[in-house]
């Protein structure tokens, strides 16, 4: 679900280098592990079973006259035509969901080839590798730790109020974990992305070959969301990678997540009171703990911090913890496994502790800065709002 993964094409030479770095490493966390990708949770991290959204695994009584949008084409023409893997998608798009054949290329027909992010993603893909560079995380916490941001969020709190809390409610989400995923994805609806939808996922899904199978996935379920929902599948705009809404989810995790809870029938992740609803509903579904903590610092010799892989991927029982000098500086009844976050400030190092929370968090984006942001974005909100 998406995050200032990169620029804008008409953005991109202005960067400096610097900022492509910044760009090129947030790009990589939404082809990793953004909302929607499925990640295996460990069996301490299970969430607690509710109610799922609503989802049709096919297009229950639609036709092709009645989807939406009213495409035609005999054969596949434009900047597709010549694509034997996108006629083989559309005879399997009819056979699973019983989808018009010339329905589908009438509307391929329409889709642009979007060469900026082939481009873009041929330069990006191995921008990660290696461990965090000194001064990563001051870099990347300040695209998101200033006053536009925070003051964005606290306005967002007050005109929503409403919503925030009845979800807080609901899905036992705090408010300011909403808003700080909102902010970090889309700075609260300002920036949702200008890509259409279909040329994004047909680029990827048919010219991006190291996750061609994924990006076809989450085309067939953009397809599926676009006639469960009513929607013109050529009009949705979202990131480059195909993510939608202030909420950035993408398709896959639209279909299975996103709620209507502003109670209009549809689910709309551009309306703010849907993608507040989704985003709860989306930690809730993940397990998330309510009244439980997100990450705790930490405090001793750390002479064995060497033997222990910091990350989102590695987790330790707190006496393994101990034994390696770490240690909470808050009393823990830690029971489950936790892990062990190494941020590179520019002036030093610094340890914490994630908690199962934390882990929920990166279900939506599966970046150790990325949580952090998301974290101390929701801190700051939370403590500019009580000020009020």
């Amino acid at each position: 679900m998406i995050f200032r993964q990169s620029a804008r094409p008409d953005q991109a030479k202005l960067f400096s280098k610097t900022q492509h770095k910044i760009a090129c490493c947030l790009l990589w966390q939404l082809l990793a592990g953004c909302a929607g990708q499925p990640q295996k949770l460990s069996r301490e991290q299970q969430p607690v079973p509710l109610k799922p959204a609503q989802q049709t695994s096919a297009i229950a009584g639609q036709n092709q006259k009645s989807l939406p949008g009213n495409y035609y084409a005999p054969t596949l023409t434009g900047d597709y035509a010549g694509y034997p893997a996108l006629n083989q998608f559309i005879d399997e798009m009819h056979q699973k969901h019983g989808l018009k054949r010339e329905y589908l290329q009438g509307l391929f027909s329409q889709a642009k080839r979007k060469q900026w992010t082939l481009d873009y993603l041929s330069k990006s893909d191995h921008a990660l590798k290696g461990k965090p560079a000194p001064g990563g995380w001051t870099k990347y916490r300040a695209q998101f730790l200033d006053e536009r941001h925070i003051n964005s969020g606290i306005a967002f709190w007050q005109k929503h109020q409403s919503a925030l809390q009845r979800a807080s409610q609901q899905y036992g989400v705090p408010a300011e974990y909403i808003l700080g995923i909102m902010g970090v994805e889309t700075s609260y609806g300002a920036n949702v992305g200008n890509h259409r939808i279909i040329d994004a996922l047909t680029t990827l899904a048919f010219d991006y070959q190291r996750r061609g199978e994924y990006f076809r996935s989450e085309l067939e379920n953009f397809l599926l969301m676009s006639a469960n929902e009513g929607i013109d599948p050529a009009k949705p705009v979202g990131s480059f990678a195909g993510a939608m809404g202030l909420g950035q989810f993408m398709p896959s995790s639209f279909r299975q997540w996103a709620v209507d809870f502003n109670g209009d029938g549809h689910r709309d992740l551009w309306n703010p009171e849907d993608a507040i609803g989704s985003i709860a509903n989306y930690f809730a579904q993940h397990g998330w703990q309510t009244d439980k903590p997100v990450v705790s610092p930490t405090q001793g010799s750390y002479a064995g911090i060497d033997n222990l892989e910091p990350g989102i991927d590695h987790s330790y029982p707190l006496l393994t913890l101990n034994q390696a000098g770490v240690a909470p500086v808050d009393q823990c009844d830690c029971v489950y496994p936790l892990h062990l976050l190494w941020l590179r400030h520019s002036s030093h190092d610094q340890y914490l502790l994630g908690h199962p929370n934390f882990y929920v968090i990166s279900r939506y984006n599966h970046s150790t800065h990325y949580v952090m942001a998301v974290h101390e974005l929701a801190q700051a909100i939370k403590k500019g709002y009580r000020q009020i």
